[in-house]
């Protein structure tokens, strides 16, 4: 039989915070050991865990205790107090469920043995100090995040930069731009705008030794993370000088511990200005958040939204079967359903590098056709000044009406003071006011147009193509370019000749595609000119808008259509 008073027990010891150190371990191993030696027990066993939350039993020492509990090693588990095995009121009923069926105890140097009264009070009364800290934590991080202060971890782009109040307090939170990871931040944005995929720039920068955020490598996550959630180096707006704070929420899953992140709604989300913290400019920003979208959208099929391997992905066709030609080995191409289902004849194969020489050629040599240029160009402008025509004269019935308008106000408030009652006027006063307000809207928004000419748009163009293929043989733009020169081309098909031995290659490509690539200010001045007249289309119901018709020749933005008549088909050249 068992000797009562030499009872053998298990002591656990337990810290959370960073801020304490191992002696606090020591210490309540200590005062545990030195209760043990009064009550005349043996010490068998310590488990401890070091800064670890008593939020739920996910803990080495714990779940250690918990193993050797049914092999009979122990008697009693000593602990400091009950919120040391747990704070969870679930977590603190079940350890004592499955040691009081191994017949054993809790004791504690705070409550004594451990019952079940003892579960119910202290594991809420743990659970409300979870809550209410938690609570005060956010509130001072609320308090930080609304004076523009870092209310979590320092964001790669800043130091730390603690400043003294005039209390003589250091105010922490402050931070300030690292200028060698913020040439990083620009370097990165501007490589993502001319084509270069987050995994290429990864390697790049681990190939130079640039040390990452976290202290290792860089990923494509750590540079492109998550939009929706403001997650990696081309989504955090902190970069534009905007600080958002408590957009994504961390709860931790009952069943692993493990915390997951949610989002929080938009009206929860702490917003503060901080332009002293930008370190990209708005312009950068904007095209970033252009490309994301073209690359996320998702009404394109998914090899539209992900970035072509070589120069011609997806764009090379069967001129059989329609399908598409794809890598057959590591140099030449083929068709995929002749390969891959064998329902088609056209068995020929094309070398890549070739195939692209040819192509690059043709778009050098052909699609500078100066009659084609010259026509398109003169058609462009023609139509521009019609649409600008129509929005002056909307402006000018504005004009007139407002004119009149302001005539009849003036009228109105002379019969008042003629003695006239206000009563009978007030409806028309009231009218005439809303109109005219509505009317100024939009004389502001929609500014007189002047006529242009564009007498060196077609020698730009030719200007700008000669420097795309020149750029393509640049390593460091040739990315960039390729973007471009894919705008100008609509596909390749390729088909086999009337002998069967050697494929006829057909290159079609899109004339407002071509006139995209010029970059220079009269270009950025056209497309500005466009982005204007929108509005005012869509302001005026007497306005018709054409519906695209393969006749058509698209602008330099995707809102405008404008209508060249014959002649302006998909052009087509074969190589």
């Amino acid at each position: 039989m068992k000797d009562i008073n030499r009872k053998r027990v298990a002591i656990y010891a337990r810290y959370s915070s960073d801020l304490q150190t191992d002696k606090s371990i020591e210490d309540q191993i200590r005062v545990c050991q030195q209760r043990a030696s009064q009550e005349g027990w043996d010490v068998v066993e310590c488990y401890t865990d070091h800064a670890l939350s008593g939020e739920n039993l996910f803990r080495p020492g714990i779940q250690a205790l918990l193993s050797a509990a049914p092999t009979g090693q122990f008697d009693i588990v000593l602990s400091e107090a009950l919120d040391r095995i747990s704070r969870d009121q679930e977590g603190a009923a079940r350890v004592f469920k499955q040691l009081r069926f191994n017949d054993q105890q809790i004791f504690t140097l705070s409550e004594g043995f451990i019952n079940e009264l003892h579960i119910g009070f202290s594991g809420t009364m743990g659970a409300m100090f979870l809550k209410e800290l938690a609570n005060k934590t956010r509130r001072g991080l609320q308090g930080r995040a609304v004076k523009g202060k870092s209310a979590g971890g320092i964001v790669y782009g800043y130091d730390v930069a603690h400043e003294v109040g005039s209390n003589g307090i250091i105010e922490r939170g402050g931070r300030k731009i690292n200028e060698a990871q913020a040439k990083v931040v620009e370097r990165i944005f501007k490589a993502y705008v001319t084509g270069q995929s987050p995994a290429s720039l990864a390697k790049q920068l681990n190939a130079e030794n640039v040390p990452a955020p976290n202290g290792g490598a860089w990923g494509p996550s750590t540079i492109y993370g998550n939009r929706e959630r403001g997650t990696g180096i081309l989504n955090n707006e902190l970069y534009i000088g905007r600080q958002i704070w408590n957009r994504l929420r961390y709860i931790k899953n009952p069943e692993t511990g493990k915390r997951i992140s949610r989002m929080n709604s938009e009206d929860q989300w702490v917003i503060t200005e901080v332009p002293d913290l930008r370190i990209i400019d708005q312009d950068l920003w904007d095209k970033v958040k252009a490309q994301q979208g073209v690359h996320n959208k998702a009404d394109k099929p998914l090899h539209q939204r992900n970035r072509p391997s070589y120069l011609l992905s997806h764009l090379v066709k069967c001129g059989c079967c329609g399908g598409g030609y794809a890598m057959h080995n590591r140099t030449h191409l083929s068709c995929s359903t002749a390969k891959n289902k064998g329902t088609c004849s056209n068995k020929l194969t094309i070398k890549r590098e070739d195939l692209e020489a040819k192509v690059l050629h043709a778009l050098n040599a052909n699609l500078m056709d100066e009659r084609l240029v010259e026509i398109f160009c003169q058609e462009y402008t023609k139509r521009m000044n019609e649409l600008r025509r129509e929005q002056n004269a909307a402006r000018s019935s504005f004009v007139k009406e407002q004119v009149k308008l302001t005539r009849e106000k003036d009228k109105i408030v002379q019969s008042i003071c003629d003695g006239v009652p206000a009563e009978m006027l007030k409806d028309r006063a009231v009218f005439i006011n809303d109109r005219l307000k509505e009317l100024e809207t939009l004389l502001t928004a929609q500014p007189e147009q002047k006529v242009m000419f564009h007498p060196n748009m077609s020698a730009r163009y030719k200007q700008e193509v000669a420097n795309l293929m020149t750029t393509l043989n640049n390593p460091e733009r040739r990315v960039e370019a390729s973007q471009h020169l894919r705008t100008m081309i609509d596909k390749v098909v390729l088909t086999p000749d009337e002998g069967g031995d050697d494929l006829t290659i057909d290159l079609i490509g899109d004339l407002a595609g071509i006139l995209s690539v010029a970059t220079s200010s009269e270009s950025s001045r056209v497309a500005a000119e466009l982005s204007k007249l929108q509005p005012l289309q869509q302001d005026l119901s007497s306005q018709t808008h054409t519906a695209p018709q393969r006749g058509c020749v698209y602008a330099l933005t995707s809102q405008e259509v404008l209508v060249a008549g014959v002649g302006f088909e998909p052009t087509t050249f074969r190589l």
